[in-house]
């Protein structure tokens, strides 16, 4: 395995669960969204507004294929990336993929406020709430498709972390262990 990739719906906990995985094993952390953001010197909302999703969405392909050069990153990626099966292919063989999930309301608690998510960024809350499950259940099926799963509901950040950092050292994540 080269590196730990963490994929899942907004809110699932990625940036935060991936940064203290780095910490623990020593590995660079890289968020796919930031690293977009500080090379395109503007937000994933502005890059929207701007260029559309699909350019969002290009550039997310151009940086899956990097990465898939890299070793020894932790590397949480955008909630949408790993819903277009040619980035899942191309970051699948290689490295630990984990999607990380949530129940629905849980997210809504957590991304309620937030304001800086173009595909849910309405101004009225239900209609937020209403594209937030919609999108959810638009990725189900892609998020299905990736072989292992960690609930983040119940939010024990140090066991979650404890048992990504478990599955890496010990090597399970190459024999498909399950996480559920």
């Amino acid at each position: 395995m080269r590196n730990i990739i963490l994929t899942g719906f907004a809110g699932t906990g990625k940036t935060t669960i991936g940064q203290e995985v780095a910490r623990r094993l020593g590995f660079p952390f890289v968020d796919m969204d930031w690293l977009i953001e500080e090379r395109q010197g503007r937000t994933i909302g502005e890059i929207f507004a701007t260029d559309g999703e699909p350019f969002f969405r290009q550039l997310e392909a151009d940086l899956c294929h990097e990465i898939g050069q890299w070793q020894g990153y932790v590397i949480a990626t955008g909630g949408g990336t790993l819903v277009n099966p040619d980035n899942l292919a191309r970051l699948a063989p290689d490295n630990l993929v984990l999607c990380l999930d949530c129940d629905a309301e849980v997210l809504w608690q957590r991304l309620a406020s937030a304001s800086d998510r173009p595909l849910i960024g309405s101004a009225d809350r239900d209609e937020k709430k209403a594209q937030l499950l919609r999108l959810l259940s638009q990725r189900q099926s892609a998020y299905a498709r990736i072989e292992r799963h960690l609930d983040t509901t119940g939010w024990n950040m140090d066991a979650i972390v404890g048992e990504i950092v478990h599955i890496w050292n010990t090597g399970t994540g190459e024999q498909g262990y399950e996480c559920h």
